[in-house]
This record gives structure tokens, sequence and C-alpha cells, in this order.
């Protein structure tokens, strides 16, 4: 039955906005998704380059194989905490906990400067940067609807993770190969993905929670473009002799 009644426009916060003010409010929350986002990454390589540059915490690190698994569970721990509690914890707490991962992250990601020359390191990350920069603008503005895109990446994604989990013990070099080709690809739809998702939630999302949205987004968008840099290290690293 055809309605005569106007669309009204996305609610958030607590009224119906104009598309003005929605399409401010949109940007203000991604600013600040990028700039959480941003600091993260900061932390983690100040954090990874301190700590490679301790020979007592290296040497210890790669003596004790079961501290490495601590950082990995206990990076596990906040992902799944900050996503199935972020309604049950303040803005500053999420916060908080989204940084402590990515100091966690930078004490595992240490050993990769003495893998890597810093040379290739500072290399991939700027090619990652770009590729990254280049595919959330895409995802930012793009009107195309990226849904069924994002579902067959998160399928594929697991599907990475179990024969990621494969190689660690048959160490096949052909299979590292597809796995390092697939991840990239994976990370880069990944990114446009999650920053239209992150776009469209802040579209609909109250005021009032617009600031665990941008921990969530940040959260998100880091861990894209982490495994990016990582799977292209392993394409533009230049190991060390």
């Amino acid at each position: 039955m055809y309605n005569s009644q106007p669309t009204p426009p996305p609610y958030n916060g607590g009224g119906y906005h104009d598309t003005n003010t929605l399409v401010a409010e949109t940007s203000s929350v991604m600013k600040r998704v990028y700039f959480k986002m941003t600091l993260g990454l900061l932390v983690t390589a100040l954090i990874s380059l301190f700590c490679a540059g301790s020979q007592s915490y290296m040497t210890f690190m790669l003596t004790h194989q079961w501290f490495y698994w601590g950082l990995f569970l206990a990076e596990l721990g906040i992902v799944f905490g900050v996503t199935g509690a972020i309604n049950k914890m303040s803005s500053a707490t999420a916060t908080l906990l989204f940084y402590a991962f990515a100091a966690i992250n930078g004490m595992a990601l240490a050993p990769i400067f003495l893998i890597y020359t810093a040379t290739s390191i500072a290399k991939t990350f700027f090619i990652c940067a770009g590729t990254f920069g280049a595919m959330s603008v895409y995802g930012y503005f793009t009107t195309q609807d990226l849904t069924k895109w994002g579902n067959f990446l998160f399928y594929a994604l697991i599907g990475l993770i179990i024969a990621s989990l494969v190689n660690l013990f048959t160490k096949s070099s052909s299979l590292d190969w597809i796995i390092s080709i697939c991840g990239v690809l994976i990370f880069v739809g990944l990114t446009a993905w999650d920053t239209q998702k992150i776009k469209r939630m802040a579209e609909y999302t109250p005021s009032d929670r617009l600031g665990h949205l941008a921990t969530l987004g940040a959260l998100s968008l880091y861990l894209d473009f982490i495994n990016l840099f990582l799977y292209l290290l392993r394409f533009f690293g230049s190991q060390r002799d």
C-alpha cells in the first residue's frame, strides 16, 4: 500500500536528524575511529621497538615459548571481552582495554625486528598504509552494499585460520605462499567492509553509545591493518643475514 508520509531520516541519539547533521555526526565518529586506531598502531610500534632493543626481553621470549602463547591468549581475551561485553563497560574502560591490547601486541610482534631489516619493515608499512587507506576510503564512499562481500570474507578468514593451523604441522612452503596471498586479499577486502559497517552503525547508534562504537571500530580496523601488514611483510620483507 502506498504511504504518502515521507520516510523519516535515520534515528541517532534521541531524535531524527536532518541529512547534514547526520553526515556531520557520522564523519565525527569516523574521525574518532581513525584517531584511536592510529594511536593504537603507534603504541604497538613503540612497544615493539623498545622490546626488540632489549636483549634480556628477547632472550626470555625466544627461550620461553609459553610466554608468547600467554601474550596470544591475553590478546584473544581482550578482543572477546571488548566485543562481547562492550555494553556492560564504560567507554573509558573499553578504550583502556584497546590500548592494552595494542601494547601486548607490540610485545608479541617484537621478533619481526630481528627477522627483517628495518628498511624493509618501513617499506612494507608504507605499502600497507597506502593499500589500507585506499580500501578504507572506498568502503566509506561506495554506494555498493558490501554485506555479501563481507559474509564471504568472514568465511574465507575462517578457512585461512584453519589452513594456517594445518601448516604449523605440515610446514609446506607452497601452502604458506597460498596462505600469504589469500591473507592479503582477505584483509584488503575486510578493510573496505569494516569501514562501511562502522559508518552504517554510526548512523543508527544513539549519541551516548558513540564512544563505544568508536572503540569497537578502531579495534576492527586496527586488526585489519596489522594482519594486512604481516601478510605483506612476507612478500616485501627482506630477512637479515
